[in-house]
């Protein structure tokens, strides 16, 4: 099979920091894989938050990683490195990247794929790496998260709210979700979610309150920041966890950190694409063991907005922007022509 790759791709490049119109289809030559490492023919690239930023130069990859965005895969393997599993070739997988995935072949380490189940969508193998590896590692990993302790995750029609509420449900806990209006509600509410809040018509932190009876929640995913961070204190029951990762509110804040004290918070928060191939594929092993059984039996399936052509990546960050969307937006690629 790999006597019978092109030479050449068509990849989406950010051409210079902007909007989304600075994404632009280009032709470049087929990356090679390294040790530990496979060539990916990719199907469906996924669409995240973190490729926004980079594209609008506030993010920018890891040192030695591709400079096109896209974290996350889903295609065939192709090609091996020195030092990877020959049984690997020709293997459908779901695949953490880091960077790179808009475009027809891309590299990833071997350790950081997951094998895709017979018969699963493309697509929607394409939208698990990032948001489940995210979720895993920061709600259950880093956050400790356990049977029946009560959940709180912002943005829970998100790409990841969609996912910590369905993986949350799935190990016992208590589920709250925070959306931006009662469609996005609704559909937290079908996940699983035990009470959505409108943050638009109501204050989350009283409604937190009342559904536990004034004790708050064990723990907290919070992508906002900003004016959000006293409020999750104010949220949180005694000795509960805040795990950050993200700030679409803003970095900062005035805080009054006495609430910490006085509760025993624990407040703590990751990046996920810097961390180390062998880190990462730590938790490719804890998802297959623990996570990919409930993939397989549908019981836990990412939510699914939208699919553009990869040509139309403009169109599918714009979209991201707008905050218009429920769930992952994938990119599908064409091998054609």
């Amino acid at each position: 099979m790999e006597n019978q790759l092109p030479e050449a791709m068509t990849a989406v490049e950010i051409s210079e920091p902007g909007g989304p119109e600075v994404l632009k289809p280009v032709t470049l030559p087929l990356p090679k894989p390294g040790g530990g490492e496979v060539l990916i023919r990719v199907d469906h690239a996924g669409v995240n938050r973190p490729d926004c930023l980079q594209r609008a130069g506030a993010y920018p990859p890891p040192k030695g990683a591709s400079p096109l965005p896209g974290l996350e895969v889903s295609g065939t393997i192709v090609a091996l490195g020195d030092g990877v599993d020959a049984s690997t070739m020709g293997q459908a997988v779901m695949a953490l990247t880091p960077g790179g995935g808009y475009a027809q072949y891309v590299v990833a380490p071997a350790s950081n794929c997951i094998a895709v189940p017979a018969g699963f969508s493309m697509a929607k193998a394409a939208a698990i790496p990032e948001t489940f590896f995210t979720v895993w590692h920061n709600v259950f990993q880093r956050g400790g998260l356990k049977q029946c302790e009560v959940f709180l995750v912002h943005g829970g029609s998100s790409g990841i709210g969609t996912t910590a509420i369905q993986l949350a449900k799935a190990f016992g806990a208590t589920v709250i979700a925070t959306a931006g209006s009662e469609e996005k509600c609704e559909i937290c509410r079908k996940l699983g979610a035990d009470l959505a809040i409108n943050y638009r018509e109501a204050d989350f932190v009283q409604a937190v309150r009342d559904f536990t009876d004034g004790r708050g929640t064990d723990l907290i995913l919070d992508m906002v920041g900003g004016s959000y961070i006293e409020r999750n204190y104010d949220a949180s029951a005694e000795e509960g966890r805040i795990v950050q990762i993200a700030f679409l509110g803003g970095p900062k804040a005035e805080v009054n950190f006495a609430k910490l004290m006085v509760k025993r918070l624990t407040h703590t928060g990751s990046t996920l694409r810097p961390r180390s191939v062998e880190f990462k594929g730590r938790i490719a092993r804890e998802l297959e063991a623990q996570v990919m059984p409930l993939i397989e039996a549908g019981k836990v399936l990412p939510v699914m907005h939208s699919t553009f052509a990869l040509e139309e990546a403009a169109k599918a960050h714009a979209l991201m922007e707008s905050g218009d969307l429920i769930g992952k937006i994938v990119l599908e690629v064409s091998h054609e022509g």
